[in-house]
């Protein structure tokens, strides 16, 4: 083999190394661009620094979570639209999702499961600025990421006070989830930071008293009632047994004044 040949070989393997590495870029271009294609109409999808895509659906007045989310999003968008809730199940299919930011709707409700698949992915949950007032446990399941749960009106009760213990709150917005109002009233927690206000009262031990205090107003209800009737009952009987004790005690004087009328008669 001369030189030559030995140059000529080197030619082919140079030019079938580049052939590849094109045919690598090409597939590897081919395959961004079908996960582009697979972002629904009112989104914006771009590849994420860390992989994966960033989904942006932002003002885009959803009323509802798009469907056919592509399932490689690390990144997903969503505030400042139109969502009333979250169904079960919304993000399923998502098995890479980090952030997802919720913020700026109109959420008033959370159903059980709708964060159902994220426990091991998602890290990062913003579901401030919106319209809810308590929390379903079973809406989040084992989800352990960081929660932002700011600028809502909050109503601050038993129920509230259990949730937020199974949730990771994002630190640095605890001092706005505030109390809207509060249940009991007379425990002035309105406008007062929960995390604060759960850490001094009891919410669900003044439920208990309450719930105590009526269970006892309804006993003595029924203990009024029994007492009455059994005053009534025995008012009732003592009269009968009156009448008919003066019954019995006008027997003898009626019985004898028969005997005297049956005497008189004989003698006459």
């Amino acid at each position: 083999m001369n030189l030559s040949d030995l140059k000529g070989g080197h030619a082919v393997a140079s030019c079938l190394s580049l052939t590849f590495m094109l045919l690598l870029h090409i597939l590897d271009v081919c395959m961004s661009e079908s996960h582009h294609a697979e972002c629904p109409e009112s989104c914006f999808c771009s590849e994420s620094v860390d992989g994966g895509l960033m989904v942006r659906c932002r003002d885009m007045n959803l009323i509802a979570v798009p469907h056919s989310l592509p399932n490689n999003t690390r990144h997903l968008y969503l505030d400042n639209n139109l969502l009333f809730t979250i169904p079960s199940d919304s993000f399923i299919g998502l098995p890479l999702l980090f952030k997802l930011d919720l913020s700026h709707n109109r959420l008033v409700h959370l159903e059980p499961g709708a964060f159902r698949g994220q426990a091991d992915s998602l890290s990062s949950l913003d579901l401030s600025f919106n319209l809810l007032e308590t929390l379903d446990p079973e809406a989040f399941g084992d989800l352990r990421a960081q929660t932002n749960l700011s600028h809502n009106p909050w109503l601050c009760d038993c129920r509230l006070q259990l949730a937020m213990p199974q949730l990771l709150l994002d630190p640095s917005s605890l001092a706005e989830v505030l109390c809207n109002t509060s249940e009991p009233e007379e425990l002035g927690a309105q406008g007062m930071p929960f995390i604060l206000v759960a850490t001094d009262l009891d919410f669900c031990a003044a439920l208990r008293r309450t719930t105590d205090f009526a269970m006892l107003i309804t006993m003595f209800g029924w203990f009024t009632m029994v007492i009455s009737y059994l005053v009534y009952y025995v008012r009732h009987n003592q009269e009968d047994a009156i009448r008919h004790l003066e019954y019995l005690k006008s027997l003898p004087n009626r019985q004898g004044r028969s005997g005297e009328s049956l005497t008189r008669s004989t003698w006459l």
